[in-house]
Parts: structure tokens; sequence; C-alpha cells
């Protein structure tokens, strides 16, 4: 009987072990993306399909990213900075948030595609342009905005909607596009007009104002041409897309490794297979630009060769980013 029981005891010390083990091998790793819920799940289950890897992920806009990885620099929750506008990762690299990260891939990353001690890496591209609302042209016939200034005609009157410029990056990139092509105070007398004359609304994040105009909510909307086509064309919206003839900005995705996170080796291999050929051809589902060399661009995509840029300086945008958003809120008051 003594025997019996003692072998019952054994049995479930091994099998008790064996549960605790295995909850200690498993791998989770933790993140914050930028990209909007349905996009981020389609790369990070691929992530987690091929690597056996679990992911737990939060989704914020890039704005609130960097808000949430300076007040957690302490006690950092999460890893990986993944996706979003590199200027808020720059601001976030001078504050010391990040750590340096080259990753392991087979092909060379441009310098505009990286930070000179590797305290980020971009992973795909896209320009700002506008997403107007056919039905809405062709009632008060009017074409399509083509430059800066056509935002501010009348006809646009409270018919405009766009994200905040310190919660988004796609409007952060709109607002320091137009300070490179014109200055702080000709910017904030611009936009201090638009703001009283054409907005109808802004929205926390920088896809927000797509499903608004092709809605018919508003007229017409400022995002990244990649967002345009997926969340507007692709959608079967009546929307059209166009970029201003003056020179516009544009993004490079980034990618970090949160300074002090919780599984930093982890972090590295998803920060690897973002660079995969498998990984950066999934963007094709959503029109972004892939940096791989290797990797196809979806058929419809607008390219950077393909619209007027400005010589956009993300680093300044990036290191300038607090005082710019200060002079833009005190300025419109939002």
């Amino acid at each position: 009987m003594k025997k019996t029981l003692f072998i019952l005891l054994l049995a479930l010390v091994v099998v008790l072990f064996g549960f605790a083990g295995g909850k200690a091998e498993k791998k989770v790793l933790h993140i914050y993306t930028a990209f909007d819920t349905e996009e981020a799940k389609l790369y990070i289950e691929a992530f987690e399909q091929e690597t056996g890897i679990d992911v737990e992920w939060v989704r914020m806009s890039s704005g609130e990213v960097l808000a949430r990885v300076e007040a957690e620099a302490g006690n950092p929750q999460a890893s990986v900075w993944h996706a979003g506008s590199n200027t808020s990762h720059i601001n976030a690299a001078m504050k010391g948030l990040l750590e340096p990260y080259n990753p392991n891939i087979d092909f060379e990353l441009a310098p505009v595609l990286r930070a000179k001690d590797w305290a980020w890496t971009g992973f795909y591209t896209g320009a700002i342009g506008f997403v107007s609302n056919t039905d809405f042209l062709k009632k008060n016939n009017v074409e399509a905005p083509d430059s800066w200034l056509d935002l501010l005609d009348p006809v646009f009157k409270n018919n405009v909607a766009m994200a905040y410029p310190y919660t988004s990056g796609t409007a952060y990139t709109t607002y320091a596009t137009l300070v490179m092509m014109y200055g702080l105070e000709k910017t904030l007398d611009y936009w201090e007009q638009f703001d009283r004359q054409s907005i109808l609304q802004y929205t926390k994040s920088g896809t927000g104002c797509i499903p608004m105009v092709g809605l018919g909510e508003a007229a017409v909307g400022i995002a990244f041409s990649h967002d345009i086509l997926s969340k507007g064309v692709k959608q079967g919206y009546p929307v059209v897309m166009t970029f201003p003839k003056e020179g516009t900005g544009y993004e490079v995705g980034g990618l970090s490794l949160i300074k002090g996170g919780p599984e930093p080796e982890l972090g590295k291999q998803f920060i690897d297979w973002c660079y995969t050929v498998k990984a950066q051809n999934l963007f094709q589902e959503y029109n972004r630009l892939p940096v791989n060399p290797k990797a196809e661009v979806a058929p419809g995509s607008v390219t950077l060769d393909q619209v007027k840029l400005i010589d956009y300086n993300h680093i300044w945008a990036g290191e300038n980013k607090d005082r710019l958003i200060e002079a833009w809120r005190d300025r419109i008051g939002k």
C-alpha cells in the first residue's frame, strides 16, 4: 500500500513538474504595434505560425506608443515597437528609450532606412496623399485637390478629416512636411486657417479619416497612399487618390527594440523576421512598399518615384517632434 502510494505521489510530482517546465519554456514576446488591428494580426499570426513563439500585443497609434514607452522607461512592458513612422522612433532614440540592433538580413539597408547606430530600422515606406469622395466631387462639380492650398477652397468648408499630429505618425508627417517646405510660422498660419475653415474632425489614428471619406461623412482626408488604397479603394468606396503638386512627405515605417524590454532575444528574432521575403510579401495585402528588394510590390501601389517628394528630413522631424507639437498645440489649441 505504501509502495503504491509512493509511486502515485511520484507520478503526480513528475506530472506537475512537467506542466511547470512546459509553462516555463513557453516563449512569449510582448510588442506594441502601430498597425491597425486587422493588419497587425496578419503579420503577427504569420510570425507565430512560422516560429512557434506566442506574441502578446497592444495596438496604439505611433504617438501613443511613444508616450507609453516613455512612461514605462523604468519598467518596460514590451520588447518591440512594431511599425509607425520612424519620426516617433527617432524621438524615442533621442530620449534613450531604444536598444540599437542591426538586423540579421541578406541585403543592405539604405542610410535613410536606419539610424546610424541602428537604434531603429525601417521596413516599409509610403507617401502622404489626399483621399476624396468622388460623389462629393461630382455633386459639387469640383476636381480632387492636388495642392495644399486646394484644401482651403470654400467648397471643402468643414469637410476635411485627418488625425491629430500628436497622436498620429501620419498627421505628424503631414505637419513636418509643411514645416520643411514653408517654415514653422508660415505653416502655423496656414494651419490656423485650415483648422478654422476646412477641418471637420481630427481622429486619433492616421487611417481614421479614410472610411469617413468613403462613407461621405467627409469630402477629403489626408493619409498615406498605402492606407488610402487598402482601406479606401480596395474596400469599394467611391474615392480617388491625389498628391499635392508642390511636393509631399513620406514615411519610413520603423522597427525598434525597446531598451530593457523583457524578451530582447525574441524581439531580435521578430525584427529579423520582419525583413524576410515571406514577411515583406505580406505587405501586398495593404499596399505598403517593402524594403527587401526580393519582395513583390502589390499591383496598383504608388511607389515613391511616382510622386513629387520633398527632401523630407526624417532625422530632423524626429529630433524636433516635441518642439513642433508644442508649437502646433499652442497655436491651434487642440
